[in-house]
């Protein structure tokens, strides 16, 4: 099969700049895609933490039209991702201080920035006027969420008729959550021409994710349940609808994980190492983590761990409210995360009223580690969940995943198999089932050893989801090219 050129506009890409999942997608799918022999570039911007990893400056600066006309110009630094193993993915970084010189990806801890429609526009032109100044044209460019979303509207407006507007475009939706709202008088600064802006208009506003649906050559998600959930009234945040329309070329490829960097036989992380065949180094790393967080050194008690973002869409209420309960199922919890204050607050609170649990609040990605590889069981009791990565990395680790039923969630965790599921979102059924899996740790010992092993055994990098991406990028060129008449 012939090689592609795909391009990567992306907002975040791990380890330069990450808030979430797609932190995670954007530095692992490229290296996953050259290691098949494509040509894959990423783009994203400069931040002020970005500027902590390695690059280097390259001489000449970049043009980027500018939406009141003329042009507008920032600093092109390149880096890499991956290694001589996979393959190299050379990754551009563009620098503009005004635009991306400060902490933060979106916001910071007071809001959202105001300026986010400046921002992400100015990448999207960017991504797009990389490819003249690297004299390279992509066959694909593989947009993600609404940050890169104006991308396809780009290329049938302001770029149509030349080589590049002839590239073919693919949407990935990470959360449907987050659609890019925006004042409708603001739309002048897209710099798209006025008959174009109406695919951003929703409800009386500019919706940057509303208009990528509609214009992308193909559309994307992350698991295939949540693409079926996502066209319904009660998945899709409002733009149902938008996505019905789209038909079949609505699909969803469930993510991977970097196998190399979440492996328990290999991770740097941890105190001791264990695989699905070995497992001493587990134990080891349990007491470990129990004297990492405070807590007593008990081998025999079941030790839950929470890795999440303390927000509504992770259930983190209804978590909060069955905790005492779960607690006094005489087990320990522990929890690393960062969201909403109420829940960091409780969560300190109970940190120190509880002897058996334990927050640290913030992000670190060792302890992350840690805390998949010493717990027994985990904690994803989800309103909704795209794909979810932590899962697969808990059952990677050995570590059965708690788990409510929905998006990926579904699609990944096979219930008294691989982990253990819930259907309702609400405190009985959370109990149930966390009550149900301590039943099993401590009262049949080979079973629970059996679905640690299976989960353990499961295919879960990305080379396995590169294959159908490779698919959807080769039908969306057949599509674009069909468009345009060949």
């Amino acid at each position: 099969m012939a090689r592609l050129r795909i391009l990567f506009a992306v907002s975040e890409c791990f380890p330069f700049a990450k808030s979430g999942g797609l932190g995670d997608v954007a530095g692992a799918l490229p290296i996953a895609l050259a290691s098949r022999k494509h040509d894959v570039r990423v783009v994203l911007p400069r931040y002020t933490g970005t500027a902590k990893q390695p690059a280097r400056r390259l001489a000449a600066p970049m043009a980027v039209p500018a939406p009141f006309g003329g042009e507008s110009w920032c600093a092109v630094w390149e880096s890499s991702l991956g290694g001589s193993e996979g393959g190299s993915v050379p990754v551009y970084l563009l620098e503009h201080e005004q635009l991306f010189g400060r902490d933060g990806i979106y916001g910071d801890r007071y809001g959202e920035f105001g300026d986010n429609l400046s921002r992400y526009s100015f990448l999207s032109r960017g991504a797009l006027a990389l490819s003249s100044y690297l004299d390279w044209v992509p066959d694909v460019i593989h947009v993600h969420d609404w940050p890169t979303s104006l991308v396809p509207l780009y290329l049938d407006t302001t770029l149509a008729g030349t080589r590049l507007g002839r590239a073919a475009s693919v949407l990935s939706i990470h959360n449907m959550g987050y659609q890019g709202w925006f004042s409708a008088e603001d739309a002048w600064l897209t710099g798209l021409p006025p008959h174009a802006t109406s695919a951003l208009e929703w409800r009386g506003s500019l919706n940057l994710l509303k208009g990528g649906i509609a214009a992308a050559t193909a559309v994307s998600t992350v698991s295939p349940t949540y693409a079926t959930e996502i066209q319904s009234p009660e998945g899709a945040a409002g733009l149902h609808r938008v996505l019905e329309a789209r038909g079949d070329r609505v699909v969803g490829i469930l993510n991977g994980i970097d196998d190399v960097a979440w492996n328990p036989s290999l991770d740097p992380h941890l105190p001791a190492r264990f695989d699905a065949d070995a497992m001493a180094g587990k134990a080891i790393c349990k007491a470990a983590l129990q004297t990492e967080m405070g807590l007593p050194e008990r081998p025999n008690v079941p030790l839950l761990g929470l890795v999440s973002r303390l927000v509504n869409q992770k259930g983190i209420d209804v978590l909060a409210a069955t905790l005492p309960r779960i607690l006094g199922l005489g087990v320990q919890v522990v929890v690393l995360g960062s969201g909403e204050a109420w829940a960091e607050d409780l969560f300190r609170k109970l940190a120190l009223a509880s002897p058996n649990f334990r927050a640290h609040i913030g992000m670190n990605e060792g302890l992350a580690h840690r805390i998949e590889a010493g717990s027994d069981l985990f904690l994803m009791p989800s309103r909704y969940e795209p794909c979810g990565l932590n899962q697969l990395y808990s059952q990677r680790y050995g570590t059965l995943p708690v788990v409510r039923g929905v998006g990926g969630l579904e699609d990944t965790v096979e219930h008294n198999t691989t982990g253990f599921k819930f259907d309702a979102l609400d405190e009985a059924s959370l109990l149930g089932t966390v009550a149900w899996a301590v039943h099993l740790y401590r009262e049949d010992a080979p079973r629970f050893r059996r679905m640690q092993w299976l989960a353990m055994q499961k295919p879960m990098g990305w080379s396995h989801a590169a294959r159908p991406y490779e698919a959807l990028y080769r039908l969306a060129m057949a599509r674009r090219k069909a468009s345009l008449g060949g």
